[in-house]
């Protein structure tokens, strides 16, 4: 940061400076415990998630940028959506405590942090304070972290024929609230963009609020990341994105918890597994799959040493890849 930085004084604030320890330390925990051993595995296994990719859809993401980013790091737009709210832009300068401020920032990453997910209820409470709400600052602070420049920020929402509306004063917005970050990869120089919604991709939801689909069909197809999203897509009220994703996807990275297996249809998906089933946590224990079980055993995957999704102990997480035959 440079010196005539509005912000510069903050970096000299004790406040910051303890937040700034406390970021760094959980990050570089992180990178030992899980990033590193996952650019390791996707150099052997998952090479071309490395290349230049469209759009990358992450459905049921929440703020969760940092994974999708790890896995797709070359994407041109990224889709994210959740049902937590944006929150207003940060405006460090206008947080009159900012100790608690960043404390609540802390707590609201802690669990993707050390485990791999955002747990939403602890979300929701650390998310409504005051101060550094909703899912921008953790958006910020994931983009930061991976070495990249925000270059401009626009709040908006999408119309019902799926356009994005920059938001104006005396402007009537649309029923998706989102917005738009365009940030430039310090590493690579690449331009990129990154949308996040607040919206309800249920199939009633996408009924009473178009927007979103019209607006992702518009952007092709590319890859879907799925990671711990409640099982919803085993659901039959949520066949449309289900759809969605297999048909607007050449390349499907996710655990057990996102499409069910019987949705591949095998004349057109081939899938690889990865690391160990051993069935989903107990509050999900309705959504076991039999066959998934079976071809665990019958081709002995490769082993994880990272964890991924509601299975963040590595030895037990499992891992599916699937590519468009």
């Amino acid at each position: 940061m440079s010196e005539n930085s509005p912000l510069a004084p903050l970096t000299r604030d004790p406040a910051w400076q303890s937040h700034a320890a406390f970021f760094e330390e959980q990050f570089s925990k992180l990178h030992l415990r899980q990033l590193q051993k996952l650019h390791g595995w996707q150099a052997t296994y998952l090479p071309e998630s490395l290349q230049p990719i469209p759009v990358v859809f992450y459905m049921f993401s929440g703020p969760d940028f940092l994974y999708v980013d790890q896995f797709f790091p070359r994407a041109a737009v990224y889709v994210l959506c959740g049902k937590e709210a944006l929150g207003p832009p940060p405006d460090p300068l206008r947080i009159a405590n900012l100790s608690r401020a960043l404390g609540n920032l802390e707590n609201a990453m802690k669990s993707s942090l050390s485990t791999t997910y955002f747990i939403t209820k602890d979300m929701k409470v650390d998310l409504h304070e005051q101060n550094l709400n909703g899912v921008l600052p953790i958006l910020y602070a994931c983009i930061a972290r991976a070495d990249k420049s925000i270059t401009n920020v626009s709040l908006g929402s999408l119309n019902s024929s799926g356009a994005f509306e920059e938001a104006a004063p005396g402007r009537k917005g649309g029923n998706t609230p989102g917005m738009r970050i365009r940030y430039t990869d310090n590493q690579s120089g690449s331009a990129q963009t990154l949308y996040y919604f607040t919206t309800d991709i249920s199939d009633g939801g996408i009924k009473a609020t178009p927007g979103f689909l019209k607006f992702c069909q518009r952007l092709g197809t590319g890859a879907s990341f799925l990671k711990s999203p409640s099982y919803l897509l085993f659901e039959s009220g949520f066949a449309t994105i289900r759809n969605f994703i297999l048909d607007h996807s050449n390349t499907v990275v996710q655990d057990d918890s996102g499409i069910p297996l019987a949705y591949f249809d095998s004349n057109k998906w081939t899938l690889r597994f990865f690391g160990v089933y051993f069935g989903p946590i107990d509050v999900f224990k309705q959504h076991y799959q039999p066959r998934l079980s079976e071809l665990y055993e019958e081709t002995n995957p490769p082993p994880l040493d990272f964890g991924f999704g509601y299975r963040w102990n590595y030895k037990e997480a499992n891992l599916i890849v699937a590519t468009r035959k």
